[in-house]
């Protein structure tokens, strides 16, 4: 199992911030590596994207939404995965703690998948965390 760690702190209170990571339909306009993302109904939603010069599709089901703290999601097919944000108040407005884990059962091919996975994933992190930020002001 590999884990991407990721975390900012964002000058907002953790409501404010939280109810912008919770339109999950939104993250198509917080990074330009996510192209599409469809409701597909019972907090689940289809995912496009594209990187590493491929398009990849990926259904995801939210496991955890406790306002204002925790988002969590696993994934349904593909590459299993699950994520999580967590926000914790801080003196400067929000601390985001992002946890994202998958599983590939192929050790080699793992260690690859993290050594280009590791780096898309931060920059998608980064830029989701600054977009969200922008729209906080």
């Amino acid at each position: 199992m590999a884990t991407i760690e990721h975390s900012a702190i964002l000058k907002a209170p953790p409501e404010r911030v939280f109810a912008l990571l919770e339109r999950v339909e939104d993250f198509v306009d917080y990074s330009d590596l996510i192209k599409a993302i469809e409701p597909l109904g019972g907090e689940r939603y289809r995912w496009h994207v594209h990187a590493v010069g491929m398009d990849w599709t990926f259904d995801v089901a939210i496991t955890e939404n406790r306002p204002p703290e925790v988002l969590a999601w696993e994934s349904v097919d593909g590459v299993h995965n699950q994520g999580c944000y967590r926000l914790s108040p801080v003196e400067a407005g929000t601390e985001v703690s992002f946890t994202l884990t998958y599983t590939i059962r192929n050790r080699l091919v793992e260690k690859a998948v993290t050594k280009a996975a590791k780096p898309l994933v931060n920059k998608v992190s980064r830029q989701i965390l600054e977009r969200v930020e922008a729209r906080l002001d």
